[in-house]
């Protein structure tokens, strides 16, 4: 049996997670810019974001498989762990990719941005040469990033939506809820 309410709960601890991993390291980036060149800074602060983002998968599924879960439910959180630890990663790397076109500079002098890049190609260039050949390797490339960018907008949109419309109040009432 599958408890799919802990799954739903890890999944917007991932989308927690995503967001905050983008803010922290994008505040981060935009700070030090302030001392130092962007790609300097972008050195520092990605690693010490991506390190955060890999112990906080691993101490969500620590703790999944101390819990009292079914087999099922740790196998599938386990699964979806390993499917989303790419997009998950990809968070802190997409600020330094969005301060940089804003900046109108290129991340790709940044040798951690570079290093993830090369990292990322060992674990998908066998994959897509081997389901599509060795033609669509920069297609593949492209589609990592729109999807996990997407996969971490819409998850910390769906976290962060309900505090928003808290935030903004109570829906105005229209005259025709006031006779009831």
């Amino acid at each position: 049996m599958v408890s799919l309410a802990h799954i739903k709960q890890r999944l917007g601890q991932y989308g927690a997670a995503w967001l905050i991993a983008f803010l922290a390291s994008g505040a981060a980036i935009l700070i030090g810019m302030a001392f130092d060149d962007m790609m300097v800074i972008a050195d520092l602060v990605l690693p010490v974001g991506m390190a955060a983002v890999v112990l906080a998968l691993g101490a969500a599924l620590v703790a999944t498989w101390l819990s009292g879960q079914t087999l099922g439910t740790k196998l599938a959180l386990l699964v979806l762990a390993v499917l989303l630890v790419l997009p998950l990663l990809w968070a802190p790397v997409s600020a330094a990719v969005v301060i940089a076109f804003f900046a109108d500079r290129s991340i790709e002098y940044s040798q951690v941005y570079a290093g993830f890049q090369i990292s990322v190609a060992q674990i998908l260039y066998p994959l897509s040469e081997f389901v599509f050949g060795p033609s669509l390797f920069e297609q593949v490339w492209k589609a990592f990033e729109v999807v996990a960018s997407i996969i971490g907008f819409i998850s910390a949109l769906s976290r962060v939506w309900p505090m928003i419309r808290r935030l903004l109040g109570p829906e105005p009432r229209t005259p025709s809820d006031q006779t009831s």
